[in-house]
């Protein structure tokens, strides 16, 4: 991949944000300015809907936080902005439409085996995987996944629930469930052999595929159904564009692969260097392989440490702030946090939660990050629902007080204030 250098940023003076209440909403943190002086700072669009009073919310944190606010003097770094991608600013799933798409153009090469494919892949997914894609192709030359729908079927359910078409493990072993999931760091694995430009060139016509197609529309991959089309959020690409006028450098954080997502950040104005995701290490012919560059004190590895939950922290830490080490995997003082952090899934629940202006959730029902999000403990948290079909209510309460939280080792527990208190179930009122 290429090479970066880490920015050094900071959001606002220390002594500028201790004055400022943390239990504050950021609506109630600074006093209003005159009408004239709103008028010169950049507004985020009145035509489109937001829920409830989220517009007005939003658009406090920019005066704040942007080039006309109080928080900011002469000398001070931009501030930082840092939204996750799938769902958040574009309506269903880049990976699993740049998947399908490979998959219906036999664009997945055969490795010399599929055990070698991940560091975590079972003895039962190795064999289904071989049984069903067979082993006449030879290796590095194209499955022909376009017809063998069996193959196509067991690649999918292995990436997309990490099991095989028989329901067994696809992947066991002992990992960090919040540094990383095996079968999201599979997915740049899976297309180990190919170069960057070509990955790259296969999301780009998986992306105006599904932008072509109608809202509601479906695809079949090997005898999934899936949906067919994405969109980008409206809100969100004039939030982004309104930010970026405001002065913040704005990020994107995703947990899938590096050339896709950059692929799509681009249609809202986010260069590649400010797109990070999972980020493969090429071979000398600049092919991808099955190892990924590292964060904090986790070196090039095999999938340990992608931007997955505690991991997109790292990832921000890391790469934004230049924080290096262990330490890359700890929250940070205020000066070297994020101001707005967006996301719809538990994936993010902790970068979101870092931000010191506002945390911007999308309603997916996703207990961890609802829970957080409900609980509002600092008052900052804006809950909207998705914009292009949005979930009804969930009937019943978020299990925020006994099993929401996602623990290291893979097992459910309670959702912790940073004062140990236990956050009580929450119900579902945004939808």
């Amino acid at each position: 991949m290429r090479n970066r250098h880490a920015l050094a940023l900071t959001l606002a003076s220390a002594a500028a944000l201790a004055a400022v209440p943390a239990s504050l909403p950021a609506a109630a943190a600074t006093p209003a300015k005159s009408s004239a002086a709103k008028a010169h700072c950049p507004q985020l669009s009145k035509k489109l809907t937001w829920y409830g009073d989220n517009r007005a919310k939003l658009q406090q944190m920019i005066d704040e936080r942007g080039r006309c606010g109080s928080h900011r003097g002469h000398d001070q770094k931009r501030p930082v902005a840092a939204f996750d991608w799938d769902n958040t600013v574009v309506k269903n799933d880049i990976t699993d439409a740049t998947i399908a798409w490979s998959l219906h153009h036999d664009k997945i090469l055969r490795p010399a085996s599929w055990k070698s494919t991940s560091k975590w892949m079972t003895d039962a997914a190795d064999k289904a995987l071989t049984k069903a894609c067979g082993t006449k192709v030879p290796v590095g030359k194209p499955l022909p996944t376009s017809k063998n729908t069996a193959c196509a079927d067991e690649i999918f359910e292995v990436r997309e629930d990490g099991k095989t078409m028989s329901g067994a493990a696809a992947f066991e072993g002992e990992w960090d469930h919040r540094h990383t999931v095996p079968q999201y760091a599979w997915v740049p694995q899976l297309f180990a052999g190919h170069t960057v430009p070509e990955l790259r060139s296969y999301a780009a016509k998986a992306r105006k595929q599904v932008l072509a197609a109608p809202v509601g529309a479906t695809q079949k991959v090997g005898t999934h159904e899936i949906p067919g089309y994405a969109r980008y959020y409206e809100q969100q690409r004039d939030l982004i564009r309104t930010l970026k006028k405001a002065g913040f450098d704005v990020y994107i954080v995703s947990a899938g692969s590096e050339p896709v997502t950059e692929v799509w950040s681009k249609g809202v104005g986010i260069d590649r260097k400010h797109t990070i995701a999972i980020r493969s290490v090429l071979d000398r012919k600049g092919r991808i392989t099955i190892w990924n560059q590292g964060c904090g004190d986790v070196p090039v590895n095999k999938g340990e440490a992608i931007p997955y939950i505690d991991g997109k922290r790292c990832w921000i830490n890391q790469e934004i702030y230049g924080v290096k080490g262990k330490s890359a995997w700890d929250k940070q003082d205020e000066s070297h946090r994020i101001a707005l952090g967006g996301g719809d899934a538990d994936t993010d629940v902790t970068f979101v939660g870092d931000a010191t202006g506002a945390h911007l959730v999308l309603n997916r029902n996703k207990n961890e990050i609802m829970c957080r999000a409900y609980d509002d403990a600092d008052g900052r948290w804006v809950v909207n629902p998705m914009f292009i079909e949005p979930l009804k209510q969930k009937p019943d309460l978020y299990p925020c007080s006994t099993s929401a939280n996602n623990e290291p080792d893979g097992s459910k527990g309670p959702v912790l204030r940073e004062d140990g208190s236990v956050v009580p179930d929450q119900a579902d009122t945004v939808f």
